[in-house]
């Protein structure tokens, strides 16, 4: 089963915690595994701690260092920065499901990672029984 998941974004570079919509997005399902899978190529999908903000703020600032906005890039775009970001978080997750729940850590969510905002985006939740 394959489920949408709608993220608005208000800023350029932006983590949103999606745990409750991908946990929405399961369903009936058991047990097996779930990918939440972002199909564009300036956001990524990650997981990580979710009960401090300021860890997301880290990962945004830490990025925007590794990958200035203005860094001596050849993509005409203007966004080579948003591209290099998303190469390194990555375009998806996978997680085990257990019961009809999502098995994180007790600090974990899962975050979509904007990059070259604000837009609205799709995210795909596909389920696996199992």
């Amino acid at each position: 089963m394959k489920q949408t998941i709608e993220v608005s974004t208000s800023q350029r570079i932006q983590t949103l915690d999606i745990t409750a919509d991908v946990q929405a997005a399961l369903g009936a399902l058991g047990d097996g595994i779930c990918v939440v899978y972002s199909p564009h190529t300036t956001t990524g999908v990650t997981i990580n701690e979710g009960a401090d903000p300021d860890v997301a703020r880290d990962v945004e600032r830490t990025l925007a260092k590794l990958f200035p906005k203005d860094g001596d890039y050849r993509h005409y775009e203007g966004n080579s920065d948003s591209h290099l970001k998303s190469i390194l978080t990555g375009a998806s997750a996978t997680i085990l499901v257990e019961d009809g729940n999502l098995v994180l850590g007790r600090w974990q969510s899962v975050y979509f990672c904007e990059f070259d905002g604000p837009r609205t985006r799709r995210v795909f939740v596909k389920t696996i029984a199992g």
